[in-house]
């Protein structure tokens, strides 16, 4: 009896620690599946980023479904002879079909259809990553050099067409400042697709690298002291209508008020939102001060060391302005999972525009260079200085954690918290090798 070689399809969900982890079953039975999908259990929601459990609020207990969404195939077909590649992005719901309390699609959704229901707003994004890959010949002088593409054209011709052919449409790909690293992104799309981009641009990367023999990492921080990776996340708000509202001329920094509120939400909660944009140990060892990266919370036009900085554009007289005007938030870092990290942002800026919050000052400069009463006046608070307090932070936010709700919001907990208890102690060079195996 000839036997016929079959293909597997993992539905999977991105989770608290950013992983994408899910089940497979037999490819042929992919459409019958996509009604009910795969059994799922909530502990595995709280499996850190180091495959342990901690803790969890769930235990043995408890029954889900992981169902394949109609938008979350990835098929990699690199037509070189070896097995092709299916994953499908899922949402986790309840025996009764229902959306999960922890879900992190579920959390998106719901962020995006409160912004559109109070404010008439929807939200386009885009997500833009930094990553580390060996295999090519570290020199000094190869920050966003052309050499340091060299050698690694079969990899990035496999990746940039493996994104094309999952309908991501590749903007730029790039050297960027640090040792092995590099940049990649993709057009703007709605909030829930770019966030859904995001999860498989990773898994994309991760399988195109396997493929040529490569390691690939999108942690924050790989080797101390070197600049990290970060998620830099771009957004911009339209209307009803899908025209945009975050231009107006004359405004300072030409934001419009509505966008300004929406600006000042996300600064108003920034202690809070790094728990969950930028939420590992060692996120904190790339959120630095004069290293390129949000060191305050504050706004600037053209700034990257501001936590929201209001992105160039062309300045002719024949482009639309309007159309490419976004603001960009970069303090995040793939540690995190797209869905929670765009939820949180929606729903904190959505908190600022129900507060009708005054237009953030506009800040030129470094803030470090301010007294902190200095500071203080301009509105440019802190950041958390480790993850544990960010959580902290998190936690005494009441908004916050009412937009995570109870039965997130101690998850998460319960699950950073755990992963600070396992790392400490670690030494630094020790815990950045844990993370880029992790990423």
């Amino acid at each position: 009896m000839v036997i016929e070689r079959e293909s597997i399809v993992t539905v999977c969900c991105s989770d608290i620690a950013g992983q994408v982890r899910g089940k497979g079953f037999p490819l042929r039975d992919l459409e019958s599946r996509r009604r009910f999908g795969v059994g799922w259990t909530p502990t595995n929601i709280m499996i850190n980023c180091f495959g342990r459990i901690p803790a969890t609020p769930f235990g043995p207990r408890g029954d889900l479904m992981l169902v394949p969404s109609p938008d979350g195939d990835i098929t990699l077909d690199y037509a070189d002879g070896t097995p092709v590649e299916h994953v499908v992005l899922g949402d986790i719901l309840t025996m009764a079909g229902e959306p999960w309390d922890c879900c992190p699609r579920a959390f998106l959704k719901r962020a995006l259809a409160a912004l559109e229901a109070e404010a008439g707003l929807s939200l386009v994004a885009s997500f833009e990553h930094e990553f580390w890959i060996d295999g090519i010949e570290e020199r000094a002088a190869d920050a966003y050099a052309a050499n340091k593409l060299r050698g690694l054209e079969p990899f990035i011709g496999d990746f940039i067409g493996a994104l094309r052919a999952n309908g991501l449409s590749p903007d730029t790909f790039l050297p960027e400042y640090g040792p092995r690293q590099f940049e990649v992104t993709v057009d703007p799309a709605p909030g829930l697709t770019a966030a859904d981009q995001a999860v498989k641009l990773r898994e994309i990367a991760r399988s195109t690298a396997r493929r040529h023999n490569h390691q690939i990492s999108f942690s924050p921080m790989v080797t101390r002291g070197v600049a990290g990776n970060g998620v830099h996340i771009h957004f911009s708000l339209t209307d009803r209508a899908g025209e945009p509202v975050c231009h107006q001329a004359g405004e300072p920094g030409g934001l419009s008020p509505v966008a300004a509120s929406f600006a000042a939400g996300i600064l108003d909660h920034a202690r809070a939102l790094c728990a969950v944009t930028a939420p590992s140990v060692v996120s904190y060892e790339r959120l630095k001060p004069h290293s390129w990266s949000a060191y305050y919370a504050n706004l600037a036009d053209r700034d990257r060391e501001a936590l929201l900085r209001i992105c160039p554009f062309p300045e002719t007289g024949d482009v639309d302005v309007a159309r490419r005007y976004n603001l960009e938030y970069r303090g995040a870092d793939a540690a995190a999972s797209p869905y929670l990290q765009l939820g949180m942002l929606v729903f904190a800026g959505l908190d600022g525009i129900r507060r009708r919050l005054p237009r953030p000052v506009l800040t030129s400069g470094d803030p470090g260079a301010l007294s902190p009463q200095e500071r203080a006046a301009r509105g440019i608070g802190d950041l958390p200085r480790r993850l544990d307090e960010a959580l902290d932070a998190l936690e005494a936010d009441a908004a916050a954690m009412g937009w995570l709700g109870p039965v997130l919001g101690e998850a998460y907990l319960m699950h950073k918290r755990g992963e600070v208890a396992m790392t400490t102690g670690i030494e630094i060079d020790e815990l950045c090798r844990l993370y880029a195996r992790a990423y």
